[in-house]
């Protein structure tokens, strides 16, 4: 509810601003100025005149900085409510959770735990009067060439 009143503040201090600038006139707006004479500016001084129309458009301002201010504070801030409040896209995005194995059964194409393959030692261990094989690496094998060397040129002649 606080974030559709500030929403509503926030539109209507926009477009007032907007109005209010509008029907403000500029600086060198003076009759004289569109002829080259410069001292129009210089009328009211260095600063200007402050009417009650650029006054409200700097009481505008702040309040168009503060309601941004507030309204980006609610923007990152989330509540219980908001985080129990889940859509159908929310838990599509979310990954599925994977089932835990069951104990003493082994996924298809992997030995259980502390058992091995028949014929084949336990990873870790070898088997008597074999060697340790060398560990495997996670490197591709290196690719077999797509056409068969070019046969050696001929000796030339005598």
């Amino acid at each position: 509810m606080l974030h559709v009143i500030l929403s509503l503040i926030q539109v209507a201090a926009s477009v007032l601003i907007v109005l209010l600038v509008l029907l403000q006139r500029g600086k060198g707006a003076e009759a004289g100025a569109g002829f080259g004479a410069g001292a129009s500016g210089t009328v009211f001084g260095a600063r200007g005149a402050t009417t009650a129309l650029s006054r409200a458009t700097a009481v505008l301002a702040a309040i168009f900085m503060i309601n941004s201010l507030a309204l980006a504070y609610l923007g990152t801030s989330t509540t219980k409510q908001q985080e129990a409040q889940k859509t159908i896209l929310d838990e599509a995005a979310a990954p599925p959770a994977k089932p835990a194995p069951q104990s003493g059964t082994a996924a298809p194409g992997t030995a259980a735990p502390g058992t091995a393959a028949p014929g084949t030692a336990a990873p870790g261990t070898t088997a008597p009067g074999t060697a340790t094989p060398p560990p495997a690496t996670s490197a591709p094998a290196p690719a077999a060439p797509a056409q068969a060397p070019a046969p050696s040129p001929a000796p030339p002649p005598k």
